[in-house]
């Protein structure tokens, strides 16, 4: 299995490219389904939760044909219409497929999902919403059974703002007869990267980036051309990166609107933060001071960086907060944060963090994706050498994290090491 080894104390320094969001492509590439034209998608990373995603598409029936960072899909052939528990286990992201396959051949049958343990994150406005739309839904033997006819359109308000829930539902509402309004919407910019592709394939919805989306039904869909935006959240690794090491990092080829929340954090550290088109430089001035930061959804602070913040709070100059209202078991890797010497203490959704001097390096384990990109910004800066198991986590959603850590001048090994 392979594991991380890190010396720290290195500052960083550089340019480095930020790679598609893999937010964005495993919509995307559900959405396929939908169509009965070739899709043409652009820089896809090369993650180990995109290849299970192809692959599950390939079990369904659809030809896929992946080329670099290309991915031409073309689901106009027999689809099977079940999504088996030996691809679903290690990744939630396959549920997307349920809203799809449902509404374009009335019948669905999904294994129940697995992914990172952050967290119950159940699927029940997912199954609520498509009920309210129509369709006939149970639950056997770990797996989620649906059928409809066709879809009917229907009002539903989402008593969360669920980011895949709001997918699934628009995604299935794009081929209901009538229409459908979804209020209560995930806002983040994967949803609205989403709405943008389904509309270059002929689908009608209104409202992209509010709360509130209105889905006129049609026939069928075509295939369509579509590049993914950048990953918002690969670019704030990287920028926590330069401010924890004191470097000087700059990301380019993102979208700095979608990282409003992390730049004003950031600089009320004390980092030193510029945004010029589609880059942004990131330094670090000294030891950071404390901020306190709530995970909200978008626009506000989001939940896959809280790891990575809380890794740079460790080492600040005063007491910190950090308060976790998404999900309520994300604070898995604060024991291994305090293996490295940090001093954090839980009380509920919130984590109290008094930064120390400095983190030493430790043997430490990932417990899900955020979590192992957190010990790696802590494992930068940490006296000696730090070891991080399970990394296939991290494998997950960041692509050669090492590696451009690396060209930034940080000193990152991939070894071979018993589990």
């Amino acid at each position: 299995m392979d594991a991380l080894q890190i010396q720290g104390g290195n500052r960083l320094e550089g340019e480095v490219s930020v790679g598609g969001a893999k937010n964005a492509a495993l919509p995307l590439l559900a959405a396929s389904l939908l169509t009965d034209g070739p899709c043409v998608l652009g820089r896809v990373p090369a993650l180990a939760d995109i290849r299970t995603m192809l692959k599950l598409l390939a079990e369904l029936g659809v030809t896929v044909d992946h080329q670099g960072r290309r991915v031409t899909l073309q689901a106009d052939g027999v689809i099977h219409c079940e999504a088996p528990y030996d691809l679903v286990k290690t990744m939630r992201a396959s549920i997307l497929v349920l809203g799809p396959l449902l509404a374009r051949f009335g019948e669905v049958r999904v294994s129940l999902p697995g992914g990172c343990a952050i967290g119950a994150r159940p699927i029940d406005l997912h199954l609520d919403g498509l009920a309210h739309m129509g369709a006939e839904i149970a639950i056997e033997h770990g797996y989620v059974v649906a059928r409809a006819k066709r879809l009917k359109g229907c009002r539903y308000y989402l008593k969360f703002p669920t980011v895949t829930g709001t997918m699934n539902l628009m995604m299935a509402a794009t081929l209901a007869d009538g229409v459908t309004v979804l209020e209560n919407v995930a806002c983040e910019p994967e949803v609205t990267d989403l709405i943008t592709f389904l509309t270059a394939c002929g689908a009608q919805i209104e409202g992209a980036g509010s709360d509130r989306l209105v889905i006129e039904g049609v026939a069928r869909l075509h295939g369509a051309q579509h590049d993914m935006i950048a990953d918002r959240i690969e670019a704030g690794t990287l920028m926590l990166a330069g401010a924890i090491t004191l470097g000087d990092v700059t990301v380019t080829d993102v979208v700095p609107a979608h990282l409003e929340a992390l730049i004003q954090q950031l600089r009320e550290t004390g980092a030193q933060v510029d945004v010029d088109g589609d880059r942004i430089r990131t330094r670090g001035t000294g030891r950071p001071g404390s901020v306190d930061a709530r995970t909200l959804p978008h626009p506000g602070f989001p939940t896959d960086l809280q790891a990575q913040m809380m890794a740079l709070m460790t080492v600040s100059d005063r007491v910190s907060i950090i308060t976790e209202t998404i999900f309520e078991s994300r604070f898995t890797h604060v024991a291994e944060l305090q293996r490295m010497g940090a001093d954090i203490r839980l009380e509920g959704q919130n984590a109290i963090i008094r930064g120390v001097d400095r983190l030493s390096g430790a043997e430490v384990m990932a417990t899900d994706l955020r979590a192992s990109a957190g010990l790696v910004l802590a494992g930068l800066v940490a006296d000696g050498e730090t070891w991080i198991r399970r990394i296939y986590h991290l494998d997950r959603g960041y692509e050669q994290l090492e590696g451009k850590l690396n060209s930034l001048g940080a000193k990152v090994s991939r070894v071979k090491a018993a589990s």
